[in-house]
């Protein structure tokens, strides 16, 4: 399993769309584009490679130093298969 944390996705969205219209945005739905963004890239280069399996976007589980931390409300916000 590869886990993978995503710390910046504010920034991005401020850099893409400016300052102002981040500001606009909860924080959360910028994670979300960025991580579905991300999501959908890494597909592409998986199937490309020809590997096959499953892929999803969790809320509620973060990465701190070298271990995971479970939250309460832990849930798949969204999984597919390649």
């Amino acid at each position: 399993m590869i886990v993978l944390k995503i710390s910046n996705a504010s920034e991005l969205v401020a850099s893409k769309l400016g300052g102002f219209l981040e500001r606009l945005t909860p924080d959360d739905l910028d994670d979300a584009t960025v991580e579905d963004q991300v999501i959908n890239k890494m597909i592409e280069n998986l199937v490309a490679e020809g590997l096959e399996g499953e892929i999803a976007a969790v809320k509620g589980l973060d990465l701190v130093e070298e271990g995971l931390v479970l939250r309460e409300g832990l849930k798949v916000r969204k999984q597919t298969k390649f």
